[in-house]
C-alpha cells in the first residue's frame, strides 16, 4: 500500500512538472534556454553551493541533538540522515515523509522509539520559529515598503501560511507546557468525533494520543531545559533558511543581472514564496511554490529571465535535493547489506 502512494504521488508530480515545464516555455523557449546556456558557471555553483550549506547546517543541527541521546552517532550519518530525508519530503504531500523515515531510521540505529520521536519533535520545534520568524519580517518588511502588487488570491494565500505556521508554533509550545489542559482538549475532540462516527474505536485513540502529548511533553521539556542549545539549534536553522532563500539573487548574478534586486528584497520574496508552498497539499509543494515564485518575484524580474530563474531555482532547491536524497538513501541501503 506504501509503495503504491508513493507510484501515484511520484506519478502526479512528473504530471504537474510537465505542465509548469510546459507553460514556462511555451511562449519564450528560445529567449529562455539562451538565458540558461548562457550562465555565468561561477555564480551557478555559488547557488548549488547555497543548497549544500542549507542542507549542512540542517544536518548540523540534527546532529547536536541526536548525540544528547546517543553520542557515538556520526556526522557522517546525520548528514546521509538529512539528505536521505529530503527524498522522502519530496515525493509525500506537505513533506510529511520525511519525520517518519527520521524516526524508523533512528530507532533502527539503535536510538529508542521514544527518544527517536523525541529528537523528531525538538526538530520540528527549532525548525517552525526560524521559519515563522522570516516570515514574520517578510511581512512587516513588504507592509512598510510595498514591494509587490495588492493581489488579492496572493494576499490570501500568503495570510493564510503565516498563519498556519504561526499556529502550529502557538500549539507546539501549548502541547510542551499545558499536557493537562492538552488532555482534556484531546479527550472532548476524540468525544466528538466519536460521537460523529469518524471514530471507531474511542478508547485505543485516547490511549494512542495521550501516548503521542507524553512524548511530545517530554521532548519539548528536555529542549527547553538545554536554553544553549536550544537557541544555537534556532541559529542554525535559521542561517540555513537564509542560504536556501538567497539562492535567487546568485542564479540572477549568473545571468548577469545585479541591479534588479538587492539580498533583502530576494529574503522577503523567498519567504513569502514559502509561506505559499508551505501547504500546497502536492508533492515538493509543485505548481504552488512556482506560481508564487512567478507572482512575487515578477514584481523585480520580468520576461524570459524570470522563467529561467524560476526553473533553475526549481531544479536546484527540490529536484537536485530528491536526486542527492535519493543517492544517500541508496548508498545507506548498500552499505547495510
Amino acid at each position: 500500500m506504501k509503495n503504491k502512494k508513493s507510484i501515484i504521488n511520484i506519478l502526479i508530480l512528473l504530471l504537474i512538472t510537465g505542465c509548469v515545464l510546459y507553460f514556462s516555455l511555451k511562449d519564450d523557449f528560445e529567449n529562455i534556454i539562451h538565458e540558461i546556456i548562457t550562465l555565468n558557471p561561477l555564480w551557478f555553483l555559488v547557488a548549488i553551493f547555497l543548497v549544500i550549506c542549507y542542507w549542512l547546517f540542517k544536518a548540523i543541527e540534527v546532529h547536536h541533538v541526536i548525540c544528547d541521546f546517543k553520542p557515538d552517532y556520526t556526522f557522517k550519518q546525520t548528514l546521509r540522515l538529512t539528505l536521505s530525508t529530503q527524498f522522502f519530503n519530496a515525493i509525500t504531500p506537505f513533506a510529511s515523509g520525511g519525520q517518519p523515515f527520521q524516526i524508523y531510521m533512528l530507532n533502527k540505529s539503535g536510538i529508542k522509539l521514544t527518544d527517536s520521536t523525541n529528537i523528531i519533535i525538538q526538530n520540528f520545534i527549532v525548525y517552525q520559529i526560524p521559519l515563522v520568524f522570516l516570515g514574520m519580517i517578510a511581512i512587516i518588511s513588504n507592509h512598510f515598503g510595498h514591494f509587490f502588487k495588492e493581489v488579492h488570491l496572493l494576499k490570501y494565500l500568503v495570510t493564510t501560511g503565516f498563519i498556519i505556521n504561526t499556529l502550529v508554533i502557538v500549539g507546539l509550545f501549548i502541547i510542551a507546557f499545558a499536557k493537562k489542559t492538552n488532555k482534556r482538549i484531546m479527550h472532548l475532540i476524540i468525544k466528538l468525533l466519536s460521537k460523529l462516527h469518524l471514530v471507531k474505536n474511542k478508547e485505543q485513540k485516547e490511549t494512542e494520543f495521550e501516548e503521542y502529548i507524553n512524548r511530545f511533553h517530554a521532548g519539548a521539556k528536555l529542549l527547553f531545559h538545554n536554553k544553549k542549545q536550544f537557541l544555537s539549534s534556532i541559529l542554525y536553522n535559521l542561517i540555513a533558511l537564509i542560504c536556501l532563500y538567497l539562492i535567487p539573487i546568485a542564479l540572477l548574478f549568473a545571468m548577469r543581472d545585479y541591479t534588479s534586486m538587492n539580498a533583502f528584497q530576494v529574503l522577503v520574496t523567498s519567504a513569502y514564496v514559502m509561506l505559499i508552498g508551505s501547504f500546497v497539499p502536492i508533492p515538493g509543494g509543485t505548481g504552488g511554490l512556482e506560481y508564487g515564485f512567478i507572482a512575487f518575484f515578477g514584481n523585480f524580474v520580468v520576461g524570459s529571465k524570470l522563467n529561467a530563474v524560476m526553473l533553475l531555482w526549481r531544479a536546484i532547491t527540490y529536484y537536485f535535493g530528491l536526486i542527492v536524497g535519493a543517492i544517500a538513501f541508496n548508498l545507506k541501503g548498500r552499505e547495510e547489506k
